[in-house]
């Protein structure tokens, strides 16, 4: 393990690039995403090892729904699988699992499964993963709204107590410490509704590596180009 003073607490990962490094290889996108789901497990590991106590990955956007049906329906019996095989391993694993997400409206089979998941994994002392499935920052901001506009006309919050506290609180990630760094595959430069709020202050990192192709050592790089930046939060230096 390096120095903790310089390893990131928290990296968020939008896993790029998984049907394009598929159709390279003249494969169905599924295979890009078995692939990608494959290659999530080696870099938590890696994680896990370098100091990193959390890990937010983009698994599946709100977007993600206009998809192919084929395609939508590989990738949530994939998650099944994943479900499935976490739970048997969390405590070998000893990795906190946290889906987070609008889950409501995800097929009761799954909704089940991350039930059991979070709390199989309740008691893991080693790296925080948190899954961002059916995920969309702007929606989760909405519903952030309106729990404080209920809290508000129920008389239970005033909106003088309304600051950016009360909001992180109310945030699917209540409890988690914002990302230091976010790292993107494929060469895409952009958020894509990933996390708007909590990335506000992290520093970016953008591979032209698809996801399944970004390895161990590239992570290390990752980590490496965050150890050299100054992290002054809107200070200027001496």
């Amino acid at each position: 393990m390096k120095d903790s003073t310089v390893i990131p607490e928290h990296v968020a990962i939008i896993m790029d690039g998984n049907g394009r490094w598929a159709k390279e290889r003249n494969k169905p996108r599924s295979f890009g995403h078995k692939a990608g789901s494959d290659n999530l497990k080696k870099i938590c590991k890696k994680a896990d090892e370098m100091g990193v106590s959390y890990v937010t990955v983009y698994a599946f956007s709100t977007e993600n729904w206009k998809r192919p049906k084929a395609e939508v329906d590989f990738l949530m019996n994939l998650l099944r699988q994943y479900l499935k095989d976490s739970i048997k391993k969390a405590k070998k694993d000893n990795m906190r699992i946290r889906v987070i997400g609008d889950r409501s409206i995800l097929d009761e089979d799954i909704r089940t499964s991350i039930a059991e998941l979070e709390d199989a994994s309740k008691d893991a002392t080693g790296l925080k993963l948190q899954i961002a499935l059916n995920y969309g920052g702007r929606d989760e901001l909405l519903r952030c709204m309106r729990l404080i506009a209920e809290e508000v006309t129920e008389g239970t919050l005033s909106p003088e107590a309304i600051d950016e506290a009360c909001v992180a609180n109310r945030l699917d990630t209540a409890g988690i410490p914002d990302p230091d760094l976010m790292i993107r595959t494929s060469g895409e430069m952009r958020l894509s509704n990933f996390l708007p709020w909590q990335l506000a202050y992290s520093e970016f990192y953008f591979s032209e590596k698809h996801w399944p192709d970004f390895k161990e050592e590239d992570f290390e790089a990752a980590l490496k180009f965050y150890e050299g930046r100054k992290r002054r939060f809107g200070g200027v230096e001496a």
